[in-house]
């Protein structure tokens, strides 16, 4: 092999390793985040990640979808780290051994709203439960958001404990996020379930829709974060994203999410490490 060619063949392989290098550092400054659409709707995100990503120089990609969508990327590996809130199936995912354990960051509340007539008689004791056994039994129009999130799977468990199965006419799945069921449950004049921290930040574009019952007793929504296990998936980035669950979790975090306000109104509020 002659010098010339020999030169070539090593700066090749020099910029060969060094591409391999840059990308595991870039890996090393990128988690990706699987959350649901309450955290994305709200703003919260907007009010958190970007005091992290400053801290740590660590880049947070988000993909916004379902409890259930996030849960099933934590499967794959297609992501570092999941913020949900449906506890039985998180607790699932750790047992399966994709998520390594279960932290809690935050909760709020769902509420149920609907049309300003409330037909269905919603009174503030009801509970949830007692509120969709009204709805059902009126056969007043239900907005569903029937997309396997955190919201939609604990409507299912309302209906399955009331031993009613929501179905007919009245009964409507849209398959949507949190704001979008808002929004055609306001066009249809319908009741439906909502987390508190999405209604707060939708309800001042929505135009027929009330606030009928929050601070039910079954009513409690917490938001937990789990890192994806590396040893289901060795690609994740898991120091990052254990960094990410750490400070969700630190007094900086919590005092950010307790002052998240809209309207004068709290949003989420933090779990302290007492409650853990």
């Amino acid at each position: 092999m002659n010098l010339k060619r020999k030169s070539i063949l090593l700066a090749g392989i020099f910029l060969a390793l060094n591409a391999t290098a840059w990308t595991a550092v870039a890996q090393d400054n990128v988690i990706r985040l699987a959350t649901t659409t309450s955290t994305d709707n709200s703003g919260l995100l907007r009010q958190l990640l970007p005091v992290f990503e400053q801290i740590y120089g660590i880049a947070v990609h988000t993909i916004v979808g379902g409890t259930g969508r996030a849960l099933n990327h934590a499967r794959s590996g297609d992501v570092d780290v999941i913020l949900v809130h449906a506890r039985e199936a998180e607790l699932k995912l750790i047992e399966e051994g994709f998520g390594v354990s279960r932290n809690e960051v935050m909760y709020n509340e769902f509420v149920i709203v609907g049309p300003g007539d409330n037909s269905a008689g919603i009174e503030s004791g009801d509970g949830l439960g007692g509120a969709l056994t009204k709805v059902s039994a009126a056969g007043a129009l239900f907005i569903s958001r029937g997309d396997d999130s955190g919201t939609h799977k604990k409507e299912l468990s309302l209906w399955e404990d009331a031993g009613i199965v929501p179905d007919g006419t009245w009964y409507r799945e849209v398959g949507q996020g949190m704001g979008k069921a808002l929004q055609i449950a306001d066009q249809l004049g319908a009741y439906t379930m909502s987390d508190k921290g999405t209604w707060l930040f939708t309800k001042n574009r929505l135009l027929s829709l009330k606030l009928l019952l929050e601070g039910a007793i079954d009513g409690r929504n917490v938001y937990s974060a789990i890192a994806v296990n590396p040893e289901k998936h060795s690609n994740v980035n898991y120091e990052s994203a254990n960094l990410l669950v750490e400070w969700l979790q630190s007094p900086q975090a919590r005092e950010l999410i307790a002052n998240y306000k809209i309207g004068g109104e709290t949003l989420f509020y933090p779990v302290a490490s007492s409650e853990q």
